[in-house]
């Protein structure tokens, strides 16, 4: 009997799927966002507007006539929100996040939703104003994009929305605005998008003065607070969120969904940032909660941040090994049961254990897992050895340059591993472009914050079913 124990192999296997899943099939994903994206622009539903000056503020006359999901919830500047929008937000959040939430964690969460989708149209109002639009590929990328930082299958969102009946449109649109909000705030910032030498050396030389400090790899969800005086309802939601996420909801979807800074098309990541860079309440969690672990309510000035912190470290000292790896990635036809295997399974493993005796240098196995159909990428990218998991940091510094790995056994299939090169490296070496970049996200977040704050003053909100 063929030995398909999965004890330590699966640990291994599944860990690098956060590496090595690969996301295909973009073209069609693109094709068919492009398909739906063009019913939704031509739809009734998603060009219905009112004019609120002649309307005023009597809606008596409608309720009888409209079905539940049709109710109105507002008005922002003549646009509708429904009751089927709202819906279709709490049924997508639901469903990202992977968790069924009781109707009492829905309460809670429900204000928020109708608050953000408020700011979401007043955001998509501005993008028509300035004639941006977002291509349908770079919605499907997004996708990918969080698709692959969740470890799901490729298509996994699309087919699961249709699943669980929750319009895909929920999805596009929300895509469609982040990327198309972004653009707007570049229109924005206009010059000042720009960042000049002079104000990165000075950033370098302030970064020289601050050597020996810490900073935080860290990810945040910024929930903003419309009322200083009375943030009860926004405190009430982060905490139901953070129950969430300690429940096992993925930080990145969730701020994707909620967030209100610019790190959520990231994911919430806003990378490693000095102390200098954080809100200092923000630097007090830090600097004491455990890695990995997802802060209470941290309270900042215009609302409150949950944060993880994934990592400290010394600024201008942080040795690290980077290795270059390729995969060959041999998948199961059915899922693997250890006590039962298929022939087809007991077939991939005795493929494997030939390979290791065939395939002698990296070009090697790029052929072989192209072979064998790149279910997933040969080369996933340089990978820090010491931020991997224990057990799969210690498979790769057992093995030698050109050194093929013993099978990794996952419930999906097999993987064979091999180092291509490694190099010690300083991490802490910031280059001008990372510092750049760090000016720039800065220099972003408090233009959004003011470009929103003005939206909202200038527009005409009319309530009416709001809960």
């Amino acid at each position: 009997m063929i030995d398909f124990s999965v004890k330590k192999p699966i640990k291994y296997a599944l860990y690098l799927g956060s590496y090595l899943m690969v996301i295909g099939g973009l073209n069609v994903i693109a094709s068919n966002l492009s398909e739906a994206a063009s019913r939704h622009h031509n739809s009734p539903e998603a060009s219905t507007t009112i004019n609120s000056q002649s309307m005023g503020d009597d809606f008596s006359t409608s309720d009888a006539s409209l079905s539940e999901e049709s109710k109105i919830i507002a008005i922002i500047n003549g646009e509708l929100l429904t009751e089927r929008d709202v819906n279709n937000r709490e049924k997508l959040f639901e469903l990202t996040a992977g968790l069924h939430l009781s109707p009492e964690v829905m309460k809670n969460i429900r204000p928020q939703l109708i608050k953000q989708l408020v700011n979401e149209r007043l955001r998509t109002q501005e993008m028509l104003r300035r004639h941006i639009n977002i291509a349908p590929e770079q919605i499907a990328d997004a996708i990918a994009d969080i698709e692959k930082r969740n470890n799901m299958p490729p298509n996994a969102l699309r087919d699961r929305l249709s699943a669980d009946g929750v319009s895909l449109n929920t999805l596009i649109d929300q895509i469609r605005l982040q990327l198309g909000w972004g653009q707007v705030i570049q229109q924005q910032l206009g010059e000042q998008s720009h960042i000049t030498a002079q104000e990165v050396v000075q950033r370098q030389n302030a970064l020289k003065r601050e050597v020996g400090q810490t900073e935080f790899l860290v990810n945040e969800i910024f929930v903003p607070v419309e009322n200083a005086r009375h943030p009860e309802q926004e405190l009430k939601f982060t905490e139901t969120i953070i129950q969430q996420l300690r429940n096992g909801a993925p930080f990145p979807i969730v701020a994707a969904q909620f967030s209100q800074s610019q790190s959520a098309l990231q994911g919430g990541s806003l990378g490693w940032v000095q102390e200098d860079n954080l809100d200092p309440e923000v630097v007090n969690v830090a600097k004491k909660m455990p890695i990995g672990a997802v802060s209470n309510p941290i309270q900042v000035a215009g609302g409150y941040i949950i944060a993880t912190i994934g990592g400290r470290r010394t600024i201008g000292n942080e040795m690290g090994t980077l290795v270059n790896i390729r995969q060959v990635y041999l998948p199961f036809s059915s899922k693997l049961d250890p006590h039962n295997p298929t022939q087809q399974q007991v077939a991939t493993l005795n493929q494997a254990n030939k390979l290791r005796t065939t395939l002698h240098n990296c070009a090697d196995v790029e052929s072989a897992n192209q072979k064998a159909g790149s279910g997933r990428p040969s080369d996933p990218g340089i990978i820090q050895l010491e931020r991997l998991n224990p057990e799969m940091a210690s498979l790769l510094k057992g093995l030698q340059i050109g050194q093929l790995s013993k099978p990794l056994v996952s419930t999906e299939g097999i993987s064979l591993i091999m180092i291509c090169s490694q190099e010690k490296k300083n991490l802490a070496d910031i280059s001008a472009s990372e510092i750049a970049n760090q000016l720039l996200n800065q220099r972003v977040e408090q233009t959004a914050q003011q470009l929103e704050r003005d939206l909202h003053r200038q527009a005409i909100i009319q309530w009416r079913n709001k809960k």
